[in-house]
């Protein structure tokens, strides 16, 4: 778990992470291992996760587009079964979804 000292740096990183989010376009996704990668945060998955879930309600980050490096919507489950929301987003932008529920990261997955 966090420790009190690393407060201080998180809204700055969890800045980072949303923009790299915003990044995202339409149609694509990108896994928290990419986000981070992207934000300048290399190795800081879980981060990337801790921040999405931090998101207030109705902010523009394109938080359904981030998924698990499997295609797993795993956003949308932490945030109270929001995995049909994030799905239906999902298909709405295109994004298809293989017959195990998973997205088809071949097809999907962005690359900066």
């Amino acid at each position: 778990s966090m420790s009190k000292n690393d407060d201080t740096a998180l809204p700055s990183r969890y800045q980072l992470i949303y923009a790299a989010v915003l990044q995202i376009p339409a149609g694509k996704v990108a896994s928290y291992g990419d986000i981070a990668a992207m934000a300048g945060l290399p190795s800081h998955a879980r981060m990337a996760g801790y921040a999405l879930h931090h998101l207030a309600e109705g902010s523009p980050v394109p938080w359904h587009r981030i998924v698990n490096s499997q295609g797993v919507l795993s956003v949308g489950k932490m945030k109270l079964g929001r995995e049909n929301v994030q799905r239906e987003l999902l298909e709405a932008e295109g994004v298809v979804f293989k017959e195990n529920g998973r997205v088809d990261m071949k097809k999907h997955r962005y690359s900066p």
